[in-house]
């Protein structure tokens, strides 16, 4: 039980670093070397056709936010998302592939395969709907394009009650 109030407390405090972080940076005029020193090395860059540059952020698999900086060719921020949202939720739809589904909400928590479905994998991405915590799920088949969806209450909350 420790172990969970320390886990969640870490979240939140973590959440609440991000927003001050956020705070400091304005569009079109935060540079490069601005976004690294308040978010650090991304996890991943993605170097886009006209020159600009995708910093990925995630915050899961303890987290609920994946963030996506856009760096543009002038080396200023040209834009700042949250990637967990309803809309973005919403565009994964049937027979997407893994690949746009990655771009679409960013890295997952989890990936998994289940014994009894080895042609399948499940992605789950750890969200905030309101104040409560939830999960959003996505099963792909054996040629990785998304079969379903799902959003659940996270286990862990429930576990923790």
């Amino acid at each position: 039980m420790r172990t969970l109030a320390f886990i969640l407390s870490t979240v939140a405090l973590l959440a609440a670093c991000d927003q001050q972080r956020i705070d400091k940076l304005e569009e079109g005029l935060a540079t490069e070397a601005d976004v690294r020193k308040q978010f650090g090395e991304p996890t991943q860059i993605t170097e886009k056709a006209d020159g600009s540059k995708v910093f990925e952020y995630p915050r899961q698999p303890e987290g609920s936010t994946n963030y996506v900086i856009t760096i543009g060719t002038d080396g200023k921020m040209s834009s700042l998302r949250q990637l967990l949202t309803p809309g973005n939720f919403a565009k994964v739809q049937a027979g997407m592939d893994q690949a746009e589904v990655r771009r679409t909400l960013g890295k997952p928590a989890r990936t998994q395969r289940y014994a009894m479905k080895p042609d399948e994998d499940v992605w789950e991405w750890r969200f905030m709907d309101g104040q409560q915590k939830k999960v959003f799920n996505v099963t792909f088949d054996r040629d990785a394009k998304v079969l379903a969806t799902a959003t659940t209450d996270d286990p862990r909350e429930t576990m923790a009650k």
